[in-house]
């Protein structure tokens, strides 16, 4: 057999499993929905939900007047909230959830403050050639400064224990 074959072949056998993969996210984002919703009912609270898919996850916006109680100082509320969705979610399908929860924007921005602290720490890192220790972060936030630091070519880590783990970037080896 020809190796255009067997890619062709391989091709047929993944676009089930993509399509499955998809279809589980578009479930998660379903039952998620609904969940927010009537805690958004219960709280009586006015909000408009949305639904994506960004990359690997599904994806769950909140918008609308002042949700400024969901979010609660520096997204605590916002982090708990999305476990408890996460949770509504394991109990619906028996999988695990990976869903990313935004209220009011809250991540969005974060995300772009965050790529702004991985750029500073990326250039102070370069000019003085020494590792730079941030402050503590949540997992969302280092992921962000990660992939900030990994796009311009330098290492990082992370160190400490939760709540205190934080990013550390290093010079180049």
């Amino acid at each position: 057999m020809s190796d255009g074959m067997q890619n062709t072949e391989a091709t047929e056998k993944s676009a089930p499993a993509a399509n499955d993969h998809l279809k589980a996210l578009e479930a998660e984002s379903d039952i998620a929905a609904d969940y927010l919703e009537e805690l958004l009912d219960i709280a009586d609270l006015d909000g408009d939900i949305d639904m994506d898919i960004d990359g690997d996850r599904a994806a769950v916006s909140i918008v609308g007047a002042d949700l400024s109680n969901l979010v609660g100082e520096n997204g605590k509320v916002l982090e708990a909230l999305q476990e408890l969705t996460r949770l509504a979610v394991y109990r619906e399908t028996g999988e695990r959830s990976r869903l990313m929860l935004d209220v009011s924007n809250y991540r969005a921005n974060r995300k772009a403050e965050l790529e702004e602290v991985g750029r500073k720490a990326v250039e102070e890192v370069k000019a003085a050639g020494t590792s730079v220790r941030l402050d503590p972060m949540t997992p969302f936030e280092r992921k962000v400064v990660h992939d900030v630091v990994a796009a311009a070519g330098l290492t990082s880590e992370s160190e400490g224990e939760e709540p205190r783990r934080r990013v550390v970037v290093q010079p180049a080896r």
